[in-house]
């Protein structure tokens, strides 16, 4: 019995002494004093031991970084606050912020070195419980400041952090009448969007956001800072417009802006009473309306109003012959004229139209009927959960046609894979207080795409594809890119994360070893 004892004593202590001498050289790569990497060496030892590291992990970092950029508990409110839905307001363990692309590469490095969780917060708009935040099992690693907005020299180019917020960007390129293919509402954050995809009002004339990205600085997951573009690293340039958050985190993205300023707005107002009228318009304009490809209508039906927005990417003195099915046809007569037509920037149509988020998609080709017949399904159950639960919700349906494919095409392709044919996506938006209404009121967004599905795939018309953006936690957009462009995501994460740090550490999101297994 004492000679087990000591057998286990002695393995203890080297153990301890392994434990330190590992540390002793992290520590020294990161520049650790000798004092600190004295005592941090200690802490990590007696850590290894019950298996407990993720404190000294939030310390080394803040002994790397300094106490500015690494908040420990207590935390402050206002930055797990900083999540958009309040089903993400999860207190991590500790929230390291930081400031440039070496900051970034030292916080890989030591979640990496002791293996622990972590999760990635660019703008926090995602609706999904921990695809942005984490609770006391991890760290958060928030990017709001990277948020820099540079526009080149030859004005060709913006330079913007991943933190920034895109009515930020907009309002800092507007002097300059610049602007670039970025997100619908002012407070999205840029990295999340972009990773995604990116729908902007401007995307059947220059395609997705994503497919306007000339170059990433990437930080991987082994510390190494790499440029991703269509001449260097030429896979992970491919992988990371539409890939999500599976080959490392985007430090910079070097943007194409855009050959146009001022764009025709007017904004409709319609009656719940009209929505028949105002959907056989709709398909109209897709039927012919958007060869045109500068035209561009957002459809959002509450449940006691309908918005129409519609948006021409150049100014004109009267409403553009595009929208003729809405503007001359006594079918559809607006009840009020929110925003008569006129030519506004950018920056000017972001803040009118303010902030909301869709959340669980669906696809199909263009159908009039089936639209008609699931927005009538769909009213009955927004109906029902907002009369038990005071929930609103929206149903909105974006175009999308083959010029916004191509345009994905023309500058070196994507993993999307989205069908190069007219196509219509649908989503929705909600928004309720009370937490136990979680589930009934989610519901209905998860029957209607069902029912979406069900009814398509009987008329022919269902596309399998989905839109990571407004992707629900129970969906699986990765898989809807078909076979191989998923096993192409893989090889391209396998080349750059060998460790597997994105996909056995990150707390949430759309990750390649979950795809096709939802």
């Amino acid at each position: 019995m004492h000679t087990i004892y000591y057998i286990f004593t002695v393995l203890g202590a080297t153990w301890t002494t392994c434990a330190q001498g590992n540390f002793s050289a992290f520590g020294q790569s990161l520049h650790l004093t000798r004092p600190e990497l004295s005592h941090l060496g200690r802490a990590y030892a007696r850590a290894s031991m019950d298996g407990d590291t993720l404190a000294v992990a939030c310390l080394t970092a803040q002994a790397a970084l300094g106490k500015v950029q690494v908040q420990t508990r207590p935390l402050n409110y206002t930055i797990i606050h900083e999540n958009w839905s309040q089903t993400c307001w999860s207190e991590p363990y500790c929230v390291i912020q930081p400031r440039n692309a070496s900051q970034v590469s030292i916080s890989l490095r030591i979640i990496g070195f002791f293996s622990v969780q972590f999760a990635v917060r660019s703008g926090g708009h995602s609706p999904n419980p921990g695809w942005s935040s984490i609770g006391q099992q991890g760290l958060l690693l928030d990017l709001q400041r990277l948020n820099t907005v540079a526009l080149s020299s030859d004005g060709t180019m913006a330079s913007v952090g991943p933190g920034a917020r895109w009515g930020d960007v907009y309002a800092s390129l507007d002097s300059t009448k610049a602007i670039v293919a970025g997100g619908r509402e002012p407070t999205i954050g840029v990295g999340g969007l972009v990773l995604g995809g990116g729908l902007s009002h401007v995307s059947n004339e220059f395609g997705l956001v994503a497919d306007n990205v000339k170059r990433f600085e990437v930080s991987l997951a082994n510390g190494s800072i790499v440029d991703a573009s269509a001449t260097s690293n030429t896979d992970l340039f491919w992988a990371l417009k539409g890939g999500g958050p599976n080959f490392g985190i985007v430090t910079r993205y070097d943007l194409y802006t855009l050959p146009i300023y001022q764009l025709w707005v007017q904004i409709n107002a319609y009656s719940v009473n009209q929505v028949p009228a105002v959907l056989a318009a709709y398909h109209t304009w897709q039927q012919g309306g958007v060869s045109d490809v500068k035209s561009n209508v957002e459809l959002n039906i509450a449940l006691d109003y309908v918005a129409v927005v519609f948006i021409y990417a150049e100014p004109s003195a009267q409403p553009p012959a595009a929208f003729a099915a809405f503007f001359n046809s006594t079918d559809v007569q607006p009840v009020q004229v929110a925003l008569p037509g006129t030519n506004l920037t950018y920056h000017e149509l972001d803040v009118i139209l303010g902030s909301v988020m869709p959340v669980g998609p669906a696809r199909t080709r263009i159908d009039a009927d089936l639209t008609q017949a699931v927005y009538s399904f769909w009213r009955e159950k927004a109906l029902d959960a907002h009369n038990a639960t005071g929930a609103n919700q929206s149903f909105i349906l974006q175009y999308v046609g083959p010029n916004l494919v191509q345009q994905g095409l023309n500058n070196g392709g994507n993993p999307l894979n989205i069908p190069t044919e007219a196509q219509q996506w649908w989503t929705t938006v909600a928004d309720w207080t009370e937490a136990a209404d979680d589930a009934l009121v989610r519901s209905v967004s998860a029957e209607t795409a069902a029912h979406w599905e069900e009814l398509g795939a009987k008329r022919g018309s269902n596309l399998s594809f989905v839109f990571m953006n407004d992707a629900s936690r129970d969906q699986d957009p990765l898989a809807s890119y078909g076979a191989e462009s998923l096993e192409k995501l893989r090889q391209v994460a396998a080349r750059y994360d060998p460790g597997r740090v994105f996909q056995t550490l990150q707390h949430g999101g759309f990750l390649l070893d979950r795809a096709g297994r939802t």
